[in-house]
């Protein structure tokens, strides 16, 4: 058994793995929850990109669905800036923007790919933030190829080198190596994900 494995299913063991699955329970009951919440998660992931989740998370606590859905952009702006978050202007821009979705959940009930969906449509989320997204209200099957995950790919030799861009086609080639190993270890994507995330930042955020 690889490295990588045994460190995760010694993880399994610990009590760390209770922690773990309190944080996936929480995203499984967003999955139960209204239009406002998904689309204050949606906002979320536009923030966290370029820039650490815990600053995120920080600025989501602040203004909440009703701060996301009704401020102004100026309002937004300052508060993002508040957080010294790098990319103010821009991300309350694509906060406001995403407003024409505000009733995000409802529209991905009906769409055939979700993910696709939200990366095609939502301005300011790629293949990477699109899948956090959907894995933070309740989808299961989609990695979310951030640095940690990716360096650590690296580190234990599932990738010769860490892309310099993540378009369609090599993230979808990175995401059957990241599915193939969930597989093995008998998890979903979601639950790899935080395990991973874990053994390289020590922390279990969302």
């Amino acid at each position: 058994m690889d490295n990588l494995k045994t460190q995760i299913k010694e993880l399994q063991k610990s009590p760390i793995s209770k922690d773990i699955y309190k944080r996936l329970d929480e995203f499984t009951s967003l999955d139960k929850k209204g239009n406002d919440e998904w689309f204050s998660e949606l906002c979320f992931c536009i923030l966290t990109a370029n820039s650490k989740a815990q600053t995120a998370i920080n600025i989501q606590t602040e203004l909440g669905a009703k701060g996301f859905l009704n401020k102004s952009e100026k309002e937004i702006v300052s508060v993002i800036r508040k957080h010294n978050h790098r990319f103010h202007n821009n991300k309350a821009k694509y906060i406001v923007q995403a407003r024409q979705f505000s009733k995000i959940k409802t529209i991905l009930e009906n769409v055939k790919d979700p993910r696709e969906f939200v990366e095609k449509n939502i301005k300011g989320l790629g293949w990477k933030e699109s899948s956090h997204f959907l894995r933070n209200v309740g989808y299961t099957n989609y990695a979310i190829l951030d640095r940690h995950i990716l360096n650590l790919f690296v580190a234990e030799n599932y990738l010769k080198e860490k892309p310099k861009v993540l378009n369609k086609n090599n993230y979808f080639e990175i995401e059957n190596i990241f599915k193939k190993l969930a597989k093995d270890l008998k998890m979903n994507c979601s639950e790899l994900d935080l395990y991973m995330w874990y053994i390289k930042t020590g922390k279990i955020l969302k």
